[in-house]
């Protein structure tokens, strides 16, 4: 157990925006996980509320127990290699991986396949999702971040916070949007009725803040390749808000139902097409690309047949 002890100095707002400031070693969400716990202790009494104001002369101890034990498997899973250096590591991620174990996944994940690739991994950013600063849905493919140390995880997360990082990706929908292009901006929240769906929800029943800009890169007749450019990073977002806009993801097995394409695909097609970021040691900024998956890259051929055997029937 190691315990921490201060004294507040200057004025400040919350107690876990200062311990967050103060801790530079641990996340906010770890000290907000800490504090939920009531392993910080204010003025002597235990404090469970990350919110509580925090004044000057005020005495602050926060425990920190020791890494609970990694339960996960290293598993021999190949990777596609981007990027990698002491700090981060980039990953083009195939379709039908899912990044952190969950109920029904507990092994065979993206996790599963770092831990045998970085061994010193394990307690980054959190026992179960070791060195995960974000995430992509099981069936969508491409570029994927992942810390090797505490300090990337917490300067890449703030950086997808602060909106600094880039993360662009492709897709086809079905339909052709009226303009070239637009942005969504409806929050995303649980699905009222089906739980395991993301639906547009108002702020007041739980939704959180969601952006999207998209622009048309190519009119396939009935279909479009978009590129999409994320502004928040909720579950499932691109493909809420396709489907939302009457344009869902080619391919989605949850937001775009009764729709067929005859193109045998595994999943949705998106793809994380472009991640760039700012290199957590050095500031200096790192931009990779992905390739298209074969089934991507078919699916647009298919669609371009079909385009030019139409237009020569005219």
């Amino acid at each position: 157990m190691t315990e921490i002890s201060l004294q507040v100095e200057e004025q400040a707002e919350r107690l876990d925006r200062y311990l967050a400031e103060k801790c530079t070693d641990l996340s906010r969400s770890r000290i907000q996980q800490l504090i939920e716990q009531g392993q910080v202790q204010l003025n002597g009494k235990v404090c469970t509320s990350k919110k509580t104001g925090v004044k000057v002369g005020d005495r602050i101890s926060l425990e920190i127990p020791p890494a609970e034990p990694l339960e996960l498997a290293a598993e021999d899973i190949p990777l596609d290699i981007l990027y990698e250096d002491d700090q981060l590591l980039i990953l083009n991620k195939p379709a039908g991986l899912v990044v952190h174990p969950a109920p029904g996944h507990p092994d065979g994940t993206l996790v599963n396949a770092i831990l045998a690739h970085c061994p010193n991994l394990p307690g980054i950013g959190g026992v179960q999702r070791p060195g995960i600063v974000h995430r992509l849905d099981k069936d969508t493919t491409g570029a994927i971040a992942i810390a090797k140390t505490e300090h990337a995880h917490q300067h890449l997360q703030a950086q997808l916070k602060a909106k600094t990082a880039q993360r662009e990706y492709l897709g086809v929908v079905y339909g052709v949007t009226k303009t070239e292009s637009g942005t969504v901006n409806l929050p995303i929240g649980r699905h009222p009725v089906d739980r395991k769906k993301m639906a547009v929800v108002s702020t007041e029943q739980g939704g959180r803040q969601a952006v999207t800009h998209w622009r048309i890169l190519e009119r396939l007749g009935n279909y479009t390749l978009m590129h999409f450019q994320l502004e928040t990073g909720r579950t499932h977002q691109i493909r809420v808000h396709s489907a939302h806009m009457g344009h869902p993801i080619v391919g989605d097995p949850v937001y775009s139902s009764g729709h067929s394409i005859g193109v045998n695909l595994p999943g949705q097609a998106l793809h994380a097409w472009r991640l760039r970021l700012q290199h957590p040691i050095s500031g200096q900024w790192i931009e990779v690309t992905a390739s298209p998956p074969q089934t991507f890259t078919t699916l647009l051929e298919v669609l371009r047949r079909r385009v030019t055997v139409s237009s020569q029937r005219k």
